[in-house]
């Protein structure tokens, strides 16, 4: 049996999150290691390793992903100006094999980012 990721543990609360939104399908987490005065991680309670292994089943989940992000932007009264961003593989930053998104606000966003 293959060990849960952190991801795994903050939706069974065996490791403790701030919450800042939670449906069936997905929490949302502020991150611990914020870059932006804003950081959230939209995370699908669904395990797909990354968004590269998202199978066309998954749509309506990533679609949800997407909402959930603009109810929350919504709800925190950002919905003027955030990011979202997705990163696939270990090049692009991935540090956590648990696909999930990043919502970032609260700070001028440069572009191009990275």
């Amino acid at each position: 049996m293959r060990e849960k990721t952190l991801f795994e543990k903050i939706i069974d609360r065996t490791i403790p999150a701030q919450v800042e939104f939670e449906d069936e399908l997905c929490i949302v987490v502020r991150d611990i290691r914020p870059q932006a005065p804003i950081h959230l991680l939209i995370i699908p309670k669904k395990v797909i390793a990354r968004v590269g292994m998202a199978e066309d089943a998954d749509q309506a989940l990533l679609g949800h992903l997407l909402l959930v992000a603009k109810k929350v932007a919504q709800k925190l009264k950002i919905e003027d100006g955030f990011r979202l961003v997705i990163n696939n593989g270990a090049i692009a930053g991935e540090t956590v094999p648990h696909m999930h998104v990043h919502l970032l606000a609260g700070r001028p966003l440069s572009w191009p980012p990275g």
